[in-house]
């Protein structure tokens, strides 16, 4: 988890974010790349077992999110005790926020309300602002026959029409 703190602080730095200069962190940090370029920009990385990866969106927000914990599906592709399975990710996630409360990013941190896309998308989540962006650290999984997993995401919206 170390190696993700001092990434969200490295993300902290860049104004704008950009897929670019978030890659640019990435490698200066020593993650490896994992062979998923965009734009001629890599946008997976891996380091200490954990996994990082940049999207940018047609909006032109940027998110650079890091996967701290994953539970793959069992061998007929679903949970025996889903339940089980969620609360397990929640007890890691309350093992992961003390490290980013007491973080050099923790005196950026302002506390804030989970948005109703982040309730529908979250399991459990906290969410904080830095700056104009959005670091959200929560429970996910996006189908029955995927992964549960603890991410940590750090957004910046699409910037303002001129």
């Amino acid at each position: 988890m170390a190696a993700v703190t001092v990434m969200l602080e490295e993300l902290r730095g860049l104004a704008p974010l950009t897929p670019q200069g978030a890659a640019g962190r990435f490698a200066a940090q020593e993650w490896t790349p994992g062979g998923k370029s965009r734009d001629g920009v890599e946008t997976s990385w891996r380091k200490e077992g954990l996994r990082g990866a940049i999207q940018k969106f047609s909006s032109g927000a940027v998110r650079v999110s890091f996967a701290v914990w994953i539970r793959d599906v069992d061998g007929s592709g679903y949970f025996d005790d889903l339940d089980a399975v969620y609360e397990q990710g929640e007890q890691m996630l309350a093992t992961f926020l003390p490290e980013i409360e007491n973080s050099p990013l923790s005196g950026h941190l302002v506390e804030a309300e989970l948005t109703d896309a982040d309730k529908d998308e979250f399991i459990s989540a906290r969410t904080w602002t830095v700056g104009r962006r959005v670091l959200t650290a929560g429970v996910v999984q996006h189908g029955t026959d995927l992964p549960v997993m603890v991410v940590i995401a750090l957004e910046e919206p699409a910037p303002a029409p001129a």
